[in-house]
């Protein structure tokens, strides 16, 4: 079963549709999407480049040839996973290429395929933290920038970078292609099962497309971030002995 990509792209011109209509009258919804575009340049640029580093350091040159190396973020943003992400809060870069007969010979291939659809969600979380970090120091060192301002947008900024993060690593965790997850479950099955899940690529990438259309992802994801952001927020907030407003 394949899915026409200008399905896709009939369908996110309706959901972006729907969303403009709504911003044009809530200008506290505009103001929160242009705090997240920021974040979500950071958080598919990096991610994608943790994909990228982690099959060069691999053995797979396949990345560097096509210029995935480098931070720039046009080098790996996805029109619809980008837009989703601004949108939703969650979604999707430019997948890396990879060619796993090119990983080094001293590592099983399945293996190397898991650590490399690993890394990109790994960086998110680790982004998450930073971040967090980077919150709470503000909040508790520099109370008084904070209260002005430019402080408060700055503080708004960081806060989405977190939450962006998270919804990025968590929602590519999913193990349905085209996602991360669907790549680092299939390092841990038996050949016939992977052979199988293979096989049947487009009819998962189906049921992805289903429970994106139909909010049945946001549903399942939505709980999961507020959940580990609170989680990390609670953590780093700990370690400096300071109350947050989460």
């Amino acid at each position: 079963m394949y899915i026409d990509r200008k399905v896709l792209y009939i369908i996110l011109g309706l959901f972006i549709l729907s969303n403009v209509v709504g911003l044009l009258t809530d200008t506290n919804a505009l103001l929160s999407l242009l705090l997240t575009l920021p974040a979500v340049l950071v958080a598919i640029t990096f991610h994608e480049f943790a994909h990228g580093i982690a099959a060069d350091k691999l053995g797979d040159d396949t990345p560097r040839r096509q210029g995935r190396l480098n931070l720039n973020p046009l080098s790996h943003l996805d029109p619809i996973g980008t837009i989703m992400l601004v949108f939703a809060g969650f979604g999707w870069g430019k997948p890396v290429e990879i060619e796993p007969r090119n990983f080094n010979r001293n590592i099983k291939m399945s293996v190397a395929e898991t650590i490399v659809a690993a890394a990109g969600p790994i960086m998110n979380f680790i982004l998450a933290i930073v971040f967090g970090l980077i919150y709470v120091i503000l909040w508790k060192f520099a109370s008084s920038f904070i209260s002005t301002q430019i402080g408060e947008i700055v503080l708004l900024l960081v806060r989405s970078c977190v939450l962006v993060n998270i919804g990025l690593g968590i929602f590519n965790l999913v193990p349905l292609p085209p996602l991360d997850g669907s790549k680092i479950i299939s390092g841990f099955l038996p050949y016939n099962i992977r052979n199988w899940f293979e096989n049947y690529y487009n009819i998962f990438y189906a049921v992805f497309v289903i429970i994106w259309i139909t909010g049945i992802a946001g549903m399942i994801i939505s709980p999961l971030i507020s959940v580990t952001y609170e989680g990390i927020m609670g953590l780093v907030a700990s370690i400096f002995k300071v109350n947050i407003m989460i």
